[in-house]
């Protein structure tokens, strides 16, 4: 490589730095192998520091610079490396509006979005129509909520939260269980999905109970330790729990302590697996059902996951294998071909009506369809269960 090869190199990753201005909290993945011309960029906003959504966000940015390092390094799109700047917004939804807004928006370097984290950062900007007024493409935020997803300019590729909450209830009625306790926290998807989870108990034949619990963080365990009394008084064979991070940690923790192994207790894929173990033990964990709206990544059936296990091992050979990760493989994958189907000197609107024209797109055994008339993410839902080791079995 050329000194003036290299110099360019080192300011284009400065300049990536520097995407966030002042203050903010940017993670740049940097340009990777021998592409070297202006990088595209994609930003994601999503916490990396707070605990409730730390395994998320990271594992997505992993994904996506898994993918994008080979792009790279083949010569990139159109000669030019593709790069992910992330931003970290503390999971505050006030936070996550601020940084598009007053950062991401203004910055003409800023080509599309990607792997957002935050439900209520991400229903704020959905409500004001932020991604079609701008002319902007969200590609797959880690997002099921259908206010968010069929939003204008978003390109989902998970299964929709409705999807996930129907299969558990369905798993609940194979599984011959007649009464089935709904735990919803009061924010964010709560309402919403315990009155879907409610109609699907009920068009199945099983008695179903409601619990709505207060959001607020400051009494997390308090306000968990009584809905787990409530829905317990009402004697169900399973429980679905419509929470996430130490919500749904408590829970099930409060949960097992009264009503012990036998009871099913059911969630959505918000719950990772890992801090759920960590935080109330393997035993207690034990037998924990969990919706997973993106393929099985620990597996080589689809051809996806094998391209994606390679990936990850090529660019990150010391990081575990996760649902995370390969989302964000997925993510990058539906990127990509939008910036290929874009052209040579890709804009934002070029980037969006790109995608918006991509029809089915094969991301190997795995479909989306993106059109003017529908933007569907792809609609599998899989079941996963906590085993006796605190892993995850299919």
């Amino acid at each position: 490589m050329s000194r003036s090869t290299m110099t360019a190199r080192r300011r284009d990753v400065l300049r990536l730095l520097s995407l966030g201005g002042a203050g903010s909290a940017a993670l740049a993945v940097p340009p990777v192998g021998h592409a070297a011309g202006e990088p595209i960029v994609l930003a994601q906003v999503a916490s990396t520091t707070n605990a409730s959504a730390a395994n998320n966000s990271r594992g997505m940015l992993l994904g996506m610079n898994a993918l994008f390092a080979q792009v790279n390094a083949r010569g990139g799109v159109n000669g030019r490396p593709v790069s992910v700047v992330n931003h970290d917004d503390d999971l505050n939804p006030g936070r996550m509006v601020e940084i598009v807004n007053k950062q991401l928006l203004p910055d003409p370097r800023v080509l599309g979005f990607i792997g957002f984290v935050n439900t209520g950062g991400l229903t704020a900007l959905a409500k004001d129509e932020v991604f079609g007024r701008q002319r902007i493409a969200m590609i797959a935020p880690l997002q099921g909520d259908k206010a968010v997803i069929d939003a204008e300019n978003v390109f989902p590729f998970r299964a929709g939260y409705a999807d996930e909450v129907r299969a558990l209830i369905q798993h609940a009625r194979t599984m011959n269980q007649q009464r089935v306790a709904v735990v919803a926290y009061s924010i964010a998807f709560g309402p919403a999905m315990a009155r879907v989870a409610q109609a699907a108990a009920q068009e199945a034949g099983m008695q179903v109970s409601v619990v709505m619990v207060d959001g607020a963080p400051d009494r997390i365990e308090a306000n968990m330790a009584a809905a787990a009394a409530q829905a317990l008084a009402s004697k169900p064979d399973a429980v679905l729990m419509v929470c996430a991070g130490r919500y749904a940690s408590e829970l099930a923790k409060a949960l097992r302590e009264t009503a012990g192994s036998g009871l099913s207790l059911l969630t959505m894929s918000v719950v990772i697996a890992e801090p759920l173990v960590k935080a109330i033990g393997a035993a207690k964990a034990r037998g924990i059902v969990i919706a997973q709206a993106v393929p099985f990544p620990f597996s080589g059936a689809l051809p996806l996951v094998l391209e994606y296990q390679r990936a990850m091992k090529s660019a990150h050979p010391a990081e575990p294998l996760s649902f995370a990760s390969i989302e964000g493989f997925a993510a990058a994958r539906i990127a990509l071909a939008g910036l290929q189907r874009a052209g040579a000197n890709p804009s934002r609107e070029r980037l969006a009506q790109a995608l918006l024209g991509l029809g089915e797109l094969n991301l190997g055994g795995v479909f989306v369809n993106y059109s003017r008339s529908a933007r569907l993410g792809w609609r599998h839902v899989e079941l996963s269960i906590v085993d006796a080791a605190g892993q995850l079995r299919r």
